[in-house]
């Protein structure tokens, strides 16, 4: 390789690390942090239809998780992008990106607390039931809780997953960590290096992500009996 040719691959390194960090904060971790939030509040919900003794709750329930996990999410996004305003619905392009993680993010991590529920033994719901509690009383101050806590290695692998399919986001327009990288190769005509910087990009923050879980999951396990 030619002196000329490294001083320029380290010239367009320099000149693209500011850019894919400032759509790595605008957009990438924004749009990571609220699907995951919204995804989470929705799949709550989701997981108590589907293990509602109501077949009018539960049926809906399980058919949404089965058609959203069965399709792609670049397919939900699409759809919402541009399908729905041939309904007359206008949604920008972060919208519409938030949008369809939220509702792919619900259907996964429903079927995530569905599971941690089911695990509780049944002595926890009588123990509670013989404090005097109600149904309600029981699943909030005793069995939740206990969920939760099994809940958190999967919700941290459901993170990670997300904030790397979030960089579905430059299909659309937005100038993510992704789609930042896909403009500069465009201009510079160097897309091994932008996508490869890109890749060094997610590579070191989905690690620190890892780190935290490994964390939080150490510090939870204390108060496992």
């Amino acid at each position: 390789m030619s002196q000329d040719r490294i001083e320029r691959i380290l010239e367009i390194i320099s000149d693209s690390l500011l850019p894919l960090l400032k759509g790595t904060v605008l957009y990438t971790v924004p749009i990571s942090l609220l699907s995951f939030a919204f995804g989470l509040i929705f799949a709550l919900f989701v997981a108590l239809a589907s293990l509602s003794a109501k077949s009018y709750l539960r049926m809906p329930a399980r058919a949404y998780v089965w058609i959203i996990r069965c399709t792609p999410v670049l397919v939900q996004l699409f759809l919402i992008f541009y399908g729905l305003p041939g309904f007359g619905i206008l949604l920008s392009p972060f919208l519409s990106v938030v949008i369809s993680l939220t509702v792919s993010e619900a259907a996964y991590s429903s079927e995530i607390i569905r599971a941690s529920i089911h695990s509780i033994p049944a002595g926890q719901w009588k123990a509670g039931y013989s404090l005097g509690m109600s149904r309600s009383q029981n699943f909030v101050r005793v069995i939740l809780p206990q969920a939760v806590r099994i809940c958190i290695p999967s919700f941290g692998n459901q993170f990670i997953t997300l904030f790397k399919t979030s960089s579905l986001a430059a299909l659309v327009t937005i100038p993510d960590l992704f789609g930042a990288a896909k403009l500069i190769a465009a201009s510079t005509f160097e897309p091994m290096l932008l996508y490869l910087l890109a890749g060094t990009y997610y590579l070191a923050l989905c690690s620190l992500l890892t780190i935290g879980q490994g964390r939080l999951e150490k510090r939870l396990g204390r108060y496992r009996t």
